[in-house]
């Protein structure tokens, strides 16, 4: 009789545990953090190219170094945030890049030989993709975090989330205030 009681609790504990969502929360938790390295791919991939960008600007306008090392600090800061990982500093670095390449790209006005350039015009592709390949991997983690913290909120897999240490809801990759404004350019 108590064998038979402990196989039948043992069963019970086991369809209990599988539909308790557990699998399905580290699921979620898992594509939440693959999302968040693609937002960090993608940025180092802006912080790599951004150099062979202003190497190929300095080239042609010498004079403008004030604005070249605007770009290297914001380009160092963004690959130092990209490195340790904090959403939130990515975030913040990736929208204090903006001013600097912005007052780069209008010195690029001022050189129409340069504009010219198939370098710099393969390099200028290259970062405009980069840009969309950003906002495509910022979508994606929102999207992963949605998923996550739905899944995480609803019962009963809120027990199995408070059961197991589930770490709580991820929080949203977010605009700084002011990221709807364009880049203002200006020397």
């Amino acid at each position: 009789m108590k064998r038979v009681l402990r196989m039948a609790l043992v069963t019970a504990l086991g369809l209990a545990a599988g539909g308790c969502g557990y699998n399905k929360i580290q699921t979620l938790d898992e594509q939440v953090s693959k999302a968040r390295g693609q937002i960090q791919a993608q940025l180092q991939r802006r912080a790599d190219l951004i150099p062979n960008l202003v190497e190929t600007v300095k080239g042609y306008a010498k004079q403008e170094t004030t604005i070249f090392t605007e770009v290297a600090e914001a380009r160092a800061r963004l690959a130092g945030s990209v490195q340790g990982g904090n959403l939130a500093e990515m975030a913040e670095a990736n929208q204090a890049l903006n001013a600097p390449l912005g007052r780069l790209l209008a010195v690029v006005e001022n050189y129409p030989q340069l504009r010219s350039d198939a370098n710099f015009r393969a390099l200028q592709d290259e970062l405009t993709g980069t840009e969309n390949r950003i906002a495509v991997a910022r979508q994606d983690y929102n999207d992963a975090v949605n998923g996550y913290n739905g899944f995480i909120r609803s019962f009963p897999y809120n027990l199995t989330a408070r059961l197991f240490g589930a770490s709580g809801p991820h929080q949203y990759f977010e605009a700084k205030a002011g990221a709807e404004e364009p880049p203002k350019v200006g020397f």
